[in-house]
């Protein structure tokens, strides 16, 4: 072999050598795929937010952890935001975890996990916070009053996502009419009812339920409506017969939606004796006598309407009455008299009646006993025989 060609085949040789060499440390220092993987999270507002990012492959690249708003958060695992409330729960080559407390509707959002290599890799965990309703309030948009309608709305002011209310009377559901408005990724929600209203109504009890995903169990509102009515006035009279020297007491029971608060007495004609005391609802006269006679009153009225009830007072003097009992037996003495006169004059009208009849009776048996002798003198004078018969005739 020529010394040329041998110089060529060396040259080659070294050439390979280095080229395999290069590959060898090119393959040495390429490194693996890495890999970001977050997880969504949900919470309820006032709690705490564990936002994690795992790492797969991990070489000790740059990791930032940033805002939906795009601000950084950390910076391997340097806390980069003035935000007390973010704190660095765990850094890993396999899991890096931030806590965010108080939780927020504002914080809501995707938060990124981003890993900075040749190719810069991120994946979005997504916060969502969830807002349990406080226990809803009930307002009066109409006021209860006898013969009309009262219109009640119960209202949830805030929840995420809206809440769910129901109306209910004696265990059964009253339709409502349902509203709702959003206000920063909130609801504010109310069911409105309308219903006819007596006076048997007042005092009825409703209650409002609200129903959210956040909530284990349901929160009522209970309502007693309040019916407003005008009063009614009965005076309680007192017991047996009111003599002169006794006392007399009177209760004016009243009712009445507002109960009306002040209740007059009075006396028909004439101004309340001096002895009278009013006491609220009551009058009280002592030591009666016949010039405290006469109808009282007790009136009583509200922003719905006026009544009124009345007592007559009749007092007895003892001294009229002994007379007026001492009376009662000649009274009774002389209807006894002249139901016994009256009796004896039928008894004699009736006697006379009879004995004419009788005599009438007698005087017309007489003449028909005359006729029938006639009869027989004439018969013998004309001396009938006996072929015309036989007849007997009595004289």
């Amino acid at each position: 072999m020529r010394p040329v060609q041998i110089s060529v085949l060396v040259r080659l040789r070294a050439a390979t050598v280095s080229l395999c060499c290069l590959v060898l440390v090119l393959l040495s220092i390429t490194p693996r795929c890495q890999a970001v993987q977050a997880e969504n999270v949900t919470v309820l507002e006032g709690g705490t937010a564990e936002i994690s990012c795992r790492l797969h492959n991990y070489d000790g690249s740059i990791v930032v952890i940033q805002n939906p708003r795009r601000q950084t958060l950390f910076f391997n695992g340097t806390r980069a935001l003035k935000d007390d409330r973010f704190q660095m729960v765990l850094f890993t080559p396999r899991l890096v975890r931030i806590a965010l407390s108080n939780v927020s509707v504002s914080d809501e959002g995707g938060y990124f996990c981003q890993l900075y290599t040749n190719a810069t890799h991120h994946q979005v965990a997504t916060l969502s916070v969830s807002v349990p309703p406080e226990t809803p309030v009930v307002e009066v948009k109409q006021e209860a009053v006898e013969g009309g309608e009262v219109e009640l709305a119960c209202v949830s002011p805030r929840s995420k996502p809206a809440t769910t209310l129901r109306w209910l009377r004696g265990g059964r559901e009253i339709p409502g009419v349902v509203s709702q408005q959003e206000s920063a990724k909130t609801f504010s929600v109310s069911s409105t009812i309308r219903l006819p209203v007596e006076r048997k109504d007042n005092g009825a009890a409703l209650s409002c339920e609200a129903s959210h995903p956040a909530l284990s169990q349901k929160r009522i509102r209970h309502y007693r409506l309040d019916v407003y009515f005008a009063p009614t006035v009965r005076i309680v009279p007192p017991s047996g017969i009111l003599r002169e020297g006794d006392s007399l007491s009177l209760i004016c029971s009243v009712t009445g939606n507002p109960l009306p608060r002040n209740i007059q007495w009075s006396r028909k004609n004439d101004s309340l004796p001096e002895r009278a005391e009013i006491s609220g609802p009551t009058l009280q006269i002592s030591r009666l006598s016949q010039s405290h006679n006469g109808t009282y009153l007790c009136q009583a009225q509200n922003n719905f309407g006026r009544a009124a009830d009345q007592y007559t007072l009749l007092v007895y003097d003892p001294g009229a009455m002994v007379e007026t009992h001492s009376a009662v037996p000649y009274a009774v003495i002389g209807g006894i008299l002249a139901l016994l006169v009256f009796t004896v004059i039928c008894v004699l009208i009736v006697t006379i009646w009879c004995s004419v009849r009788q005599k009438g009776s007698y005087l017309t048996h007489e003449a028909s006993g005359l006729d029938e002798h006639g009869e027989v003198q004439e018969a013998f004078l004309n001396g009938n025989d006996a072929s015309q018969g036989k007849k007997e005739y009595l004289l």
